[in-house]
């Protein structure tokens, strides 16, 4: 199947580590000119030298995206160096674990900045570019945290329910314009930030973190965690000319925990 990806250009936030570094790899592999993001140059180095060594070239750029300023910057770097921005994959940022009793005003405010403003600011600035071209492909990872309450994740959850609005929404606004956004929200997917996931929950329930993954896995339908190469040909999909009628798509990923999940 063609996705009419080759020669593309394609910016990853987040896309250093976990669901974001197996999109890149995705992408590249379907010729894709792939531009990844981070806020650490080390990450973005070992990120590098794994793509490469897998024989892909790739551009990386350091960035904080919760400044809508650097977020500017980055998008109009990418535009000069390796050319205009047909699809963005926002996969950027995860707001840290909290019991209830230690929330405090901050770590909600510390939550929408991890998650929600890198995503708003990095749209903000492709959309910019793409409405005078008349196309382009936005998929945001988002997760399922989003649609259902946990004690441990309220501060992303809510920046998560929120990302699923303002995605829809801004499908809405642009599709006249050729644009097209979707959102992805993957349940627990196997990479290292699930783990701070399993050590909260560990802290809440007195379980050991092995305990609350095996009984995560039994709570799945499938039986199992997600892997990101799965999310990353999700997002593939969504990124490509196959889905150029969805828009404003919400796809959960959770391995069948809500079987009428949207």
């Amino acid at each position: 199947m063609d996705l009419e990806l080759g020669g593309k250009v394609v910016l990853i936030t987040g896309g250093s580590k976990g669901i974001g570094l197996a999109c890149a790899h995705a992408f590249a592999r379907e010729g894709a000119k792939v531009a990844i993001a981070s806020r650490s140059a080390d990450n973005l180095a070992a990120a590098r030298a794994e793509l490469e060594q897998a024989g892909y070239a790739v551009h990386t750029y350091a960035a904080n995206l919760s400044d809508a300023q650097a977020a500017q910057q980055l998008v109009d770097i990418v535009e000069d160096q390796v050319g205009p921005i047909a699809v963005l994959v926002n996969s950027a940022g995860a707001a840290k674990r909290h019991l209830p009793a230690t929330l405090t005003p901050q770590a909600w405010r510390d939550a929408m900045d991890a998650k929600y403003f890198p995503y708003i600011n990095a749209m903000d600035a492709v959309i910019k570019q793409m409405v005078p071209r008349g196309h382009g492909a936005i998929v945001n990872i988002i997760g399922a945290g989003g649609k259902m309450a946990s004690p441990f994740h309220l501060p992303g959850g809510s920046a998560n329910a929120a990302l699923m609005l303002a995605s829809a929404g801004l499908a809405n606004a642009w599709g006249n314009k050729g644009l097209r956004i979707n959102a992805i929200n993957p349940g627990a997917t196997l990479t290292e930030r699930v783990q701070g996931s399993l050590e909260a929950e560990s802290e809440i329930t007195g379980m050991s973190t092995d305990e609350v993954l095996k009984a995560k896995e039994k709570s799945i339908p499938l039986g199992r965690l997600a892997k990101p190469e799965e999310v990353a040909d999700a997002a593939l999909y969504l990124a490509s000319a196959r889905a150029s009628y969805v828009t404003a798509a919400l796809l959960t990923m959770d391995g069948g925990i809500h079987p009428m999940g949207g």
